[in-house]
């Protein structure tokens, strides 16, 4: 059995070391971590239209057949776009993220004022600042950013996955002894 448990101990913090040494090359190399997430999104646009018109065509003789099948050209055509297209592709989704996080900023500022009566209702609106000003920058600094931000984003976000999935790995490993 204990041998078992550190196999998977093992395997866990290879996998840990593996989204570390991705997060960090992702980091340093911007521009090729935006291009290859703005591809992996046409890939699964593209995989999506083609699911979608399967079922549309599976599924005609049911209501709804036309808009199902123009769903899926909407998904397809998109994915091809980006395919085609791809820094027109990474300046849109740059500029959508941006979009997202001021959008999110004002729902998140309105909820903490709903939510004033109760205690810590403070950390809601601090995100909602944070997010607000993060969206700022994306949108202030556009397009100016694009070719970097998303890469170095998702860099981030790969990193500091492999870190905390580390850092678990070592707190089972210590519960274990």
């Amino acid at each position: 059995m204990t041998t078992t448990n550190s196999s998977f101990f093992s395997t866990e913090v290879l996998i840990s070391i593996i989204l570390i040494v991705l997060g960090i090359a992702a980091i340093a190399a911007p521009a090729v971590s935006t291009i290859f997430t703005e591809t992996w999104i046409a890939v699964i646009l593209t995989s999506a239209g083609v699911s979608k018109l399967i079922y549309a065509f599976q599924t005609r003789a049911r209501a709804g057949f036309l808009w199902k099948v123009l769903l899926s050209v909407l998904y397809i055509a998109t994915g091809v776009m980006l395919f085609v297209y791809p820094l027109t592709g990474v300046l849109t989704l740059t500029l959508l993220l941006g979009s997202f996080l001021l959008a999110e900023g004002i729902f998140e500022l309105i909820l903490a004022f709903r939510l004033r009566p109760q205690q810590n209702w403070t950390w809601v609106l601090v995100d909602a600042i944070v997010t607000l000003v993060l969206g700022a920058i994306v949108w202030f600094q556009w397009p100016f950013n694009a070719p970097w931000l998303i890469g170095t984003l998702v860099g981030a976000s790969v990193l500091l996955t492999g870190i905390s999935r580390l850092m678990l790995s070592w707190n089972e490993r210590s519960s274990f002894s």
